[in-house]
């Protein structure tokens, strides 16, 4: 028999015998997979952005997700400041505003 019909070698196991892996019979973990939660524009540019930078959390592992909520937190709570930051239409009068 020629090296050329030898069988190539076994992969190795962890414990080193060359023989199959063992099957677990419980599958391993799964890929990133996107949710599939639809994203629909808001027509504010602030919000709608945070909603794109969402789908990236899609892409990462579980540990990765704090970092994109964090950042989309930070650009809501933004959003909210700087609506209380523009002026509003002016508070109608109350009732005891007119003179007596």
């Amino acid at each position: 028999m020629s090296d050329a019909d030898a069988e190539p070698a076994a992969p190795r196991t962890p414990d080193g015998d060359g023989g199959p892996e063992p099957d677990s019979g419980t599958p391993g973990p799964a890929g990133p997979a996107p949710l599939g939660v639809p994203r629909e524009p808001t027509g504010d540019a602030g919000v709608d952005a945070g909603l794109l930078r969402l789908a990236d959390a899609d892409h990462l592992a579980t540990d990765g997700h704090t970092e994109v909520y964090e950042d989309v937190h930070r650009g809501l709570r933004d959003a909210l400041t700087a609506l209380d930051a523009r002026p509003g239409p002016p508070a109608p009068p109350g009732p005891y505003a007119q003179g007596s």
